[in-house]
């Protein structure tokens, strides 16, 4: 800590600049007719997603709680409860995440649509980009890449034919080499590989959609079939100057797939080593009460003010960042 500590990380411009691009996504739902919702952020349950921490929080007197590491859960029994489409500006927690594109705390906008299909949600995503982003930065038309091509191109990786050994081998051959990777199968080592190799290298000229999944990574999402009629997750990542700005899904609605799918999660959990924490019991019940068809995003707000301004890091984006807080 240091003398100069008290002083915001953003510069005064970009906090104006940061507080316009959050009118314009509210000016944006608002003429789409998307509802604006505001969901607790300490939860009872937390993600069982081997990728994400949660960061546990203890109330006085009371039981265990979690910071939220996304609204997914409660706006979607908001969804089962009938409410529409809705969308959520808030606070989102994730432990252990820090660096330049990363922090413990960020800014997340989170909707669903009724009734769209994954390709139809990343058009919608595209909009909602050039709206908040307008007279600030202008972005090409976006482009759609699958999974499968994006691998191929960046490192020459069929993720549907290789393995472990040629996982760790393209890794390796560029440096990369992680330190705790003892139990780690396929899916984890796919999962480095594209976000250390083959999602920087993506949206540099225009923004990039990766669409069509392993359905090994659907994680919420239906399963669908490709043009191949090869079968793939209905979800999709959008990347801007090779940083990830979105996820997205066509929203899985059957409740016994959901609970086996939560349930290979905390199993590898377990063989990971990592922390284990209650199921949303309240989540599976709401998509058991019946779960309308829909797709839904999560966008990083804090990245895409990063990216539209061209700063230099997430800090530069925050009026003070976890370091400052």
């Amino acid at each position: 800590m240091s003398g100069a500590d008290w002083r915001p990380s953003a510069s005064a411009a970009v906090i104006r600049r940061r507080a316009q691009m959050l009118a314009r996504a509210r000016a944006y739902f608002a003429a789409q007719g998307v509802l604006e919702v505001q969901t607790p952020v300490l939860s009872a349950a937390a993600p069982s997603d081997p990728q994400t921490e949660s960061i546990a929080a203890q109330p006085a007197g009371g039981a265990a709680r979690y910071l939220q590491t996304s609204p997914e859960y409660p706006m979607k029994r908001l969804l089962a409860a009938g409410i529409g489409d809705c969308y959520q500006i808030c606070p989102v927690f994730r432990d252990g995440e820090a660096g330049r594109h990363h922090g413990p705390e960020f800014t997340m906008i989170e909707w669903y649509r009724a009734g769209y299909p994954a390709p139809e949600l990343c058009r919608d995503v595209e909009r909602l980009l050039h709206a908040i982003a307008g007279g600030i930065r202008r972005f090409a038309p976006a482009r759609v890449v699958s999974y499968r091509e994006a691998m191929r191109a960046a490192c020459g990786i069929d993720c549907r034919r290789t393995d472990t050994g040629a996982v760790r081998a393209a890794l390796a051959a560029r440096g990369i080499e992680p330190a705790a990777a003892g139990d780690w199968g396929l899916d984890e080592w796919l999962d480095l590989l594209m976000g250390a190799v083959v999602g920087p290298g993506l949206g540099r000229e225009a923004p990039t959609f990766v669409t069509d999944y392993p359905p090994a990574q659907a994680s919420l999402a239906r399963l669908g079939t490709d043009a191949a009629g090869e079968p793939v997750a209905e979800r999709f990542e959008l990347y801007v100057d090779g940083v990830e700005l979105a996820n997205g899904f066509r929203e899985l609605g059957d409740v016994g797939e959901q609970r086996a799918r939560f349930a290979a999660d905390l199993e590898r959990r377990r063989r990971l080593g990592r922390r284990t924490a209650p199921l949303d019991e309240r989540l599976l019940a709401a998509l058991a009460h019946g779960l309308p068809d829909c797709a839904g995003v999560a966008l990083g707000f804090d990245r895409l003010v990063m990216v539209a301004l061209g700063l230099p890091d997430l800090a530069s984006a925050l009026c003070f960042a976890h370091d400052r807080a």
